[in-house]
């Protein structure tokens, strides 16, 4: 199968080394972003959410309206829309832009920014509600007759959309708590992880694909990572010290902007585990960012030549991870410049897959 690459969008520039002034939307860095990501052969853009963002479904329509090829991976946290709605919501973007729409399920592992919209559930709560809710999602999209449900969260009676996908909108589900893999396991078609060190991607594909067994399933995976890709590695090391510099100059300003305590999620403290044993693993994933930052999101990256780095991303595929997720320290100009490792990185799957074809 061909590797997908997701990208990142945004509504002004943001991050470790970048920010910009003005208001939070501004339609033409969104428009330029989201070309770049077109330009440079991406598959999709994920849009964020937290409790301060803007409007996610109205992000994502002017992103696919905009492009003509490049979807969307619309994340959603369940608990403030009714799953109905979300349903018709989903599939209402989807009608205008078909085959273009993903939803990514994110939970929520900060109870302080899930307060601030009014969720005063716990984490293993929120899991629960997340599994009725996507029993509920699922069944709205596939019923051509009225349905029933009766969960711990949600009670419909005859429900129906008018509006439904003419194919299966897919559902990535991120987390890394032993709650979100039994939930995971039973409702994601790709299952997206921070990037870890290989060994650690294997023992979470591993967890992921029992969880998904007893339900007949068999999901994707996804691994998110940071490439710092210079012309040699030298200058790569060299742009990744600036990086680090920068971050650290900013983490106060970071933390106060996004508002974010990833103390609770267990991706963070996978990741601050791995970073503790030391800044460098595998051949070149680098940890030193997420330390600075406390592991707040995705945050660890691939250091070196554009080929050594497509090279540790193919060392992903070749654990099953079929989607990378990568995305820049300088969002926009990084974006433009991935394209090259997109290349590379299909051009080597290619290259093998014709080989296999030849040694059959």
């Amino acid at each position: 199968m061909p590797v997908e690459f997701i990208g990142i969008a945004a509504t002004k520039a943001f991050g470790e080394i970048e920010t910009s002034p003005g208001p939070t939307v501004q339609p033409d860095y969104l428009r330029a972003i989201a070309l770049a990501h077109e330009e440079s052969g991406f598959d999709r853009v994920l849009v964020a959410h937290s409790s301060a963002s803007p409007d996610g479904f109205v992000v994502a329509d002017q992103i696919l309206t905009h492009t003509t090829r490049l979807g969307v991976l619309l994340a959603h946290r369940p608990g403030f829309v009714s799953p109905t709605l979300a349903a018709r919501k989903f599939a209402t973007l989807d009608a205008f832009h078909p085959g273009r729409v993903a939803l990514h399920v994110i939970t929520g592992g900060d109870d302080a920014d899930q307060a601030r919209d009014g969720d005063l559930s716990d984490k293993q709560t929120r899991y629960r509600r997340t599994d009725d809710f996507l029993q509920v999602v699922r069944k709205t999209w596939e019923s051509a007759e009225p349905f029933d449900h009766t969960g711990e969260f949600y009670t419909v009676r005859g429900a129906l959309s008018g509006v439904r996908p003419e194919k299966p909108i897919p559902v990535y589900f991120g987390g890394a708590s032993d709650d979100a893999v039994r939930v995971g396991g039973r409702h994601a078609d790709v299952y997206a992880f921070w990037g870890e060190p290989l060994a650690g991607i294997a023992e979470r594909i591993r967890q992921v694909r029992a969880a998904a067994e007893p339900y007949g399933r068999s999901p994707g995976f996804s691994v998110s990572l940071r490439p710092i890709p210079a012309e040699t590695e030298a200058a790569a090391w060299e742009r990744a010290a600036d990086i680090l510099r920068l971050t650290r100059e900013r983490v106060g300003e970071l933390r106060r902007e996004f508002n974010l305590d990833s103390s609770a999620q267990e991706g963070s403290r996978r990741l601050l585990g791995y970073a503790a044993q030391g800044d460098v693993h595998d051949k070149r994933l680098w940890t030193a960012v997420a330390k600075a930052t406390g592991a707040a999101g995705n945050s660890t990256a691939l250091v070196g030549s554009y080929e050594q780095v497509a090279e540790s991303l193919l060392d992903y595929t070749a654990l099953g991870v079929g989607t990378l997720l990568i995305r820049g320290f300088d969002a926009l100009a990084d974006a433009r410049d991935y394209g090259r490792l997109v290349t590379l990185v299909r051009e080597q799957t290619d290259r093998g897959a014709l080989a296999g074809v030849a040694g059959a």
